[in-house]
């Protein structure tokens, strides 16, 4: 009986998905709206199909190493730093305006910047994936250090612990719900920086096959790039919801 809500759920939002998408397929079929803006369930198989016989793989392998090099990157040393601002006093002072302006800056505005540093290949959407997915992971893990109840620290340095030992063993198990917050903005973040970045000057990716769709005006081929952005970035933030239950279960 504990199980059964989680099956109805799941049993309801595939009843939901279903009921879409047979509207979805009726409409353009009845003629009640024009499938040059919205296609169809079948148009769009039929035309993922001939996507991935025509080259697909190779745009969802570039964009997957594009996402993928920029959010490592990303994790990495916006945790490192989120760890040191919230930790040090005095970095913070220094680096937290900087921090700060960059964050408030639109990341369409820089990509041309990028893109006249780094080229139209690879590095210049990596680069926009960075941009994406750094600040939110930074603020969130800076928020997570400085929220820590300082009588903790009171009492690890009362029986004799130096700040590497209260650091390992206070600040970082303390900051992983913060650092998990902040990957799940990261994630949407970083996927527009990949099909910001591949809109406006690339040679493969799933952006820059729905920048060619659009301008040839094939709107099923277009949702083949949506539906595929989508999944992935649902597929990441499910295995992020995993990891963070594993740490939950680890914390406890």
């Amino acid at each position: 009986m504990n199980y059964a809500p989680a099956r109805y759920d799941r049993l309801l939002v595939l009843l939901a998905m279903l009921v879409f998408l047979a509207i979805w397929e009726l409409l353009p079929s009845l003629k009640l709206v024009d499938p040059f803006f919205i296609s169809s369930p079948s148009r769009i198989i039929h035309s993922a199909q001939w996507l991935f016989a025509h080259g697909l793989w190779n745009d969802i392998r570039v964009s997957l190493i594009e996402f993928l090099w920029g959010m490592g990157l990303a994790i990495i040393l916006g945790v490192v730093l989120g760890w040191g601002l919230g930790w040090y006093r005095m970095l913070s002072v220094i680096v937290e305006p900087f921090i700060t302006m960059m964050n408030a800056a639109p990341r369409v505005a820089l990509l041309p910047l990028l893109i006249l540093w780094l080229g139209i290949g690879i590095e210049s959407k990596i680069a926009a994936v960075f941009l994406g997915a750094f600040f939110p992971i930074v603020f969130t893990v800076m928020k997570g250090v400085r929220t820590i109840d300082r009588s903790l620290f009171e009492l690890a340095r009362s029986f004799g612990a130096n700040d590497a030992r209260v650091f390992t063993t206070l600040a970082i198990p303390s900051t992983v719900p913060y650092i998990m917050a902040g990957l799940h903005i990261a994630v949407g973040r970083g996927l527009v920086g990949v099909v910001i970045g591949e809109l406006l000057a690339a040679q493969a990716g799933i952006g820059y096959m729905m920048a060619r769709a659009s301008s040839t005006f094939q709107t099923d081929k277009v949702f083949v790039g949506l539906i595929l952005l989508t999944g992935f970035g649902y597929a990441i933030t499910e295995l992020i919801k995993m990891i963070e239950k594993h740490f939950e279960t680890w914390r406890s």
